[in-house]
């Protein structure tokens, strides 16, 4: 392996560390919103007495019956996910394409973290991630019907984000230049990362609504009504109206658009060693 091969390695091995360590920060501090966003995705019906009537209101019923660690539940799905998915934005081409190759490894994960976060049970009584991940396997196999059910929900999911969030990210970062001012160059990062996951958010909201309905839990027990993420999307918007596509976008704004930032400020700089002993000024990987 040549000088140059093992620099990129490493520059790619650090990324991935950086991005992961951030990844998990993000997670465990964001869970308790998109708890709260699959379960505005997966209700139907408003006049439900287990509907939730408002964000407020969820936090205030989730606590009262489930316990906080019913904020938490499906966490380790997305977590054991984490690595991979970042190293897939890092050696994959950005945008659509990392996207869509994202996709496909997280939505295993996603199935078992979608079930386990529309269980209304106690934290106590609900089953362990890998207990159900093994029911569905058991139940509906690995395929489409299985672990990988609404892998084309996914998939729109993360392209459209991916398309939207790195397209704008990158075309705004060429017209606000970078800010010697530690201060303004922590806002400049963060704004311009809130902005592009608001951004995607809100574009990819009726993939994630048709994710969320196809993965949760079906109205008729052993009935599958929500199958492809195409005819949910209609489905939702016959019986429901336009609205219902953009349930949860609140605490997914609130969950996103965050995010984007919290992983900018935490780049790291790693200083290069200049021939003659001294330190080169640190690169920002960005």
């Amino acid at each position: 392996m040549s000088k140059a091969d093992r620099g990129l390695l490493r520059e790619a091995s650090q990324q991935v560390v950086a991005g992961g360590s951030a990844g998990l920060i993000e997670i465990c501090l964001m869970h308790p919103l998109d708890v709260v966003k699959t379960r505005f995705q997966i209700q139907r019906c408003a006049t439900d007495p287990n509907s939730y009537k408002s964000l407020g209101d969820s936090f205030r019923m989730i606590f009262r019956t489930e316990g906080l660690f019913g904020f938490y539940k499906g966490i380790l799905p997305p977590i054991l996910a984490e690595t991979p998915k970042r190293a897939v934005k890092t050696f994959a081409i950005a945008g659509l394409g990392s996207g869509l190759t994202e996709a496909i490894v997280v939505n295993p994960f996603e199935v078992v973290k979608v079930g386990l976060q529309a269980n209304r049970n106690t934290f106590a009584e609900q089953p362990s991630t890998l207990g159900y991940a093994r029911q569905i396997i058991k139940k509906e196999g690995l395929g489409l019907r299985g672990l990988n059910k609404g892998l084309t929900a996914t998939l729109g999911r993360h392209g459209a984000f991916n398309m939207v969030y790195f397209g704008f990210y990158h075309n705004v970062k060429n017209i606000i230049p970078v800010n010697k001012d530690p201060t303004l160059e922590f806002l400049r990062k963060f704004g311009i990362g809130f902005l592009s996951g608001t951004m995607a958010s809100v574009i990819n909201i009726p993939f994630d609504v048709a994710k969320s309905r196809i993965q949760g839990p079906q109205p008729v027990p052993g009935e599958i009504k929500y199958r492809t993420c195409f005819k949910t999307m209609a489905t939702v918007y016959q019986e429901e109206g336009i609205l219902a596509l953009y349930k949860g976008l609140l605490p997914k704004i609130m969950r996103l658009g965050p995010g984007p930032g919290l992983h900018f400020i935490s780049n790291v700089q790693v200083p290069a060693t200049s021939k003659g002993g001294g330190r080169e000024k640190g690169k920002t990987f960005e």
